[in-house]
C-alpha cells in the first residue's frame, strides 16, 4: 500500500477483557474502554473493515474457577457469558461516539444480539459496520485465542492484530526481566518450538495453515492501532 495508507482492507482485532480495564483491575472501566474505541474509530474512519472477538478475563476466568473446583465445562461456559458481556459493552461504547456495529454470538441469544451466521458478517463488514464475535467456540475448553483465529480465517481477513499491553512478543517476560529482547518478525514455527505462548498453538497452527499473519501490538498506547496498520510504531509480526 502508499505510505501513509493502511496495509491491510480486513482486519480481526483479538483484545483480552483487560483491555477495557482501569486502576480497579477487574470490571469494566467507561473512560479506558472509550479509549479503545476511539482508537478503533479511527481505523474505521481510515476505510478498514474491522471484526472483533474480546476476552472476559476481566469479569470471569473459566479456567480459574475450574482449579478452584468447578467443573470445566460449566467455568468455561460462564466465562462465554463474560465475553458477551464486554462485547455489548463495545458496542454500546463505539456506538456512542457513531461506530455502527454488531455483536454475533456463538451462543444464541436472539434479545441482546445476533446468532452468529458467517454470510450475514460479511455483509455487516462490507456495509463498514465493526462487528463483534461472543461467546467464543460456543463450546468448553477452548479459550478467545482459537475463535478468534477461526473467525479470522472465515471473514477472509488479511491480518490478525492481538491487542495486549505490551508492545509486541518478547524473548521472556518484558515486565519481569529487564533482559528481555523484542522480536521484530517471528515464523509461526518458531512461535511453537519456542513454546513464546502468544497464543494457543491451536490458534497459531490455524492462521499458519490459512496464511494470515498475526500482529502483537500495545492496545494501551493510545493512536496505536492505527499506527501499527500503517506499519509504523513498534510490532512483532509473526508469519
Amino acid at each position: 500500500m502508499p505510505d501513509g495508507q493502511p496495509r491491510y482492507k480486513r482486519i480481526l482485532l483479538k483484545l483480552s477483557g483487560e483491555a477495557g480495564v482501569g486502576g480497579e483491575g477487574f470490571g469494566i472501566d467507561p473512560k479506558t474502554l472509550q479509549a479503545v474505541c476511539e482508537d478503533i474509530a479511527q481505523v474505521v474512519q481510515a476505510g478498514v473493515q474491522i471484526c472483533m472477538v474480546v476476552g472476559g478475563g476481566n469479569i470471569f476466568r473459566g479456567a480459574a474457577l475450574a482449579e478452584s473446583g468447578m467443573e470445566r465445562a460449566s467455568a468455561d461456559y460462564v466465562g462465554m457469558l463474560a465475553t458477551v458481556m464486554n462485547a455489548l459493552a463495545l458496542q454500546a461504547s463505539l456506538e456512542k461516539i457513531g461506530v455502527y456495529t454488531r455483536v454475533q454470538s456463538a451462543i444464541p441469544m436472539e434479545t441482546v444480539c445476533e446468532p452468529y451466521i458467517r454470510r450475514r458478517a460479511l455483509r455487516h463488514l462490507e456495509k463498514g459496520r465493526v462487528v463483534i464475535f461472543a461467546a467464543g467456540l460456543g463450546a468448553p475448553f477452548f479459550t478467545t485465542d482459537t475463535p478468534a483465529a477461526l473467525r479470522a480465517a472465515e471473514m477472509g481477513c488479511d491480518a490478525l492484530l492481538k491487542g495486549t499491553s505490551v508492545d509486541g512478543v518478547y524473548t521472556a517476560d518484558p515486565k519481569k526481566d529487564a533482559d528481555a529482547k523484542r522480536y521484530e518478525t517471528l515464523s509461526y514455527k518458531e512461535v511453537l518450538s519456542k513454546d513464546l505462548r502468544v497464543m494457543d498453538t491451536s490458534a497459531v497452527s490455524l492462521m499458519r495453515d490459512n496464511h494470515i499473519p498475526i500482529v502483537v501490538f500495545s492496545i494501551r498506547e493510545r493512536g496505536n492501532l492505527l499506527k501499527v496498520l500503517k506499519g509504523e510504531g513498534v510490532y512483532t509480526t509473526i508469519a
